[in-house]
């Protein structure tokens, strides 16, 4: 067996794709993914199960119909199952989210143009 540790800025210097998150580890069930985020995203829920963002680079925030939070560097915040919910990063962002069940689809029950093909790994 080889360990190495997973560089996540390593990580993040080979793609420039935009809200298309790439697989960087898998535990159990569940996969770590990185993205890079700008602009708006489409307004969707995951029936299924909660979706975390953790904000390595860069401010976000996530609109819910009720209210909204803003992240930066460092922040976590969980969107619980079924909350219907959109990011948003004016300027680039580096995140790591959807630490979540394989094979979950980014854009929830919206589906559309910004649906990242799954399980690409870098």
């Amino acid at each position: 067996m080889s360990y190495q540790a997973i560089t996540m800025k390593e990580k993040l210097g080979r793609f420039t794709e935009q809200w298309s998150p790439k697989i960087i580890a898998q535990m159990n069930d569940y996969h770590f993914k990185l993205a890079k985020i700008q602009g708006d995203f489409v307004w969707h829920n995951h029936p299924e199960t909660d979706e975390v963002f953790i904000v390595i680079e860069g401010t976000m925030a996530i609109d819910f119909r009720d209210g909204r939070v803003d992240l930066q560097a460092g922040d976590m915040f969980v969107v619980p199952k079924g909350v219907e919910h959109k990011p948003y990063a004016e300027q680039e962002c580096h995140i790591m989210l959807l630490v979540e069940p394989a094979g979950t689809v980014n854009t929830g029950d919206a589906g559309g143009e910004l649906t990242a093909a799954n399980d690409v790994w870098v």
